[in-house]
């Protein structure tokens, strides 16, 4: 991205951008009279280029705290009605991100257009559209060569950016805020949104602080946290794994056993968040490439595979049963009371964007 003028119409096919001028009226009413420093994209994505975002604005802000506020262009539709939908503009959305900076900073960080970027790529590529409450694991810091503690992100409504009515339809600004690895986990085993706003009095404005420690090593932080849990459950209601199938073995003079393999890396998950689901009479889902494993909450123990799924109706002492039991190494796994079911475990290789294995789980 390069240091442009705010210039919308630069690729358009004409010299009408709707899109982006509602986008500029919500942030000239939190900025009125302030111009942002404004980063367009040389070759647009809908021309061939790489970069899905046509631009990335930028302000400086000296309160509450120090940082740099970034707003994205170009996950709505900036210039003609494309979409079928008449009532929602592109994905529904734009990204925003406050990154903290130094009083004398005069330039912001090169890392974040980099990062909004990759989401934003992420987004057009799979089609998957973010949402407040959401959260997304980075697989490593989001600043690379930082040291930070920060490898995970949550999303919520940009609390100074109220949704919009845009001429192609409603339009959110979505706050991306960077998350520790344990923060990550607690949001899931809770409520994202819910762990978001236990944070925010210790993070104003959700400002992303890469140098800081997990907050989650406050005792009073810690507190809420895990009283919110027991109380309300986790609204996780999935996991995906690259590593899950079924099939049923026969055995000489007994019943037939399903054999479950996962990989090792969702173990952990997968045992933390059952017991936070099925007593709440909330299903959970292990999802593979193929197929997916069910859980639901039952009186009594069954086993029915149909339509590639495989639902396992388990009563609260079987959930209990199997968190004790299956564990993040490779191996075989019985769990009391589930008699027709056993658990394959395997290692889980985790690779970087190049292919290189960096970690082994299992």
């Amino acid at each position: 991205m390069t240091d442009a003028s705010h210039d919308p119409q630069d690729g358009a096919a004409d010299d009408s951008a709707p899109g982006w001028d509602a986008i500029d009226g919500a942030l000239a009413r939190v900025y009125p009279g302030q111009e942002p420093k404004h980063y367009g994209t040389l070759l647009k994505w809908r021309l061939g280029g790489h970069d899905p975002l046509d631009g990335i604005s930028v302000w400086k802000r000296a309160e509450p705290v120090p940082h740099w506020h970034f707003v994205t262009y170009g996950l709505s539709e900036l210039y003609a009605k494309e979409s079928d939908d008449p009532a929602v503009s592109g994905f529904g959305f734009e990204l925003t991100m406050r990154v903290a900076c130094g009083a004398a900073d005069e330039a912001p960080p090169n890392w974040v257009f980099s990062f909004l970027q990759n989401l934003a790529r992420y987004v057009f590529q799979s089609g998957n559209a973010f949402d407040d409450g959401h959260w997304m694991t980075a697989n490593g810091p989001i600043a690379l060569d930082t040291g930070t503690q920060l490898c995970s992100m949550g999303f919520a409504f940009d609390p100074e950016l109220p949704a919009i009515e845009t001429p192609h339809g409603h339009l959110a600004f979505l706050q991306i805020v960077g998350l520790t690895l344990d923060e990550e986990r607690a949001a899931k085993r809770w409520r994202t949104r819910a762990l978001l706003d236990t944070l925010l009095p210790h993070m104003p404005l959700w400002v992303t602080d890469l140098g800081r420690a997990s907050l989650l090593e406050r005792a009073d932080v810690r507190a809420q946290v895990d009283e919110g849990t027991r109380r309300d459950g986790s609204s996780s209601g999935s996991l995906f794994t690259d590593v899950l199938g079924w099939e049923t073995r026969k055995r000489l003079l007994r019943a037939p056993v399903i054999e479950i393999t996962v990989g090792a890396r969702q173990v952990d998950e997968l045992v933390t968040l059952l017991p936070l689901r099925l007593p709440f009479d909330r299903p959970f889902r292990l999802v593979g490439h193929n197929g997916a494993v069910r859980f639901v909450h039952g009186d009594a123990n069954d086993v029915t595979d149909e339509d590639g799924t495989l639902t396992l109706r388990l009563t609260d002492a079987t959930v209990q049963a199997l968190a004790r039991t299956l564990q993040p190494r490779a191996g075989e796994y019985a769990v009391d009371g589930l008699d027709g079911v056993r658990w394959r475990v395997e290692k889980t290789v985790i690779r970087d964007a190049q292919g290189n294995a960096v970690q082994t789980i299992g």
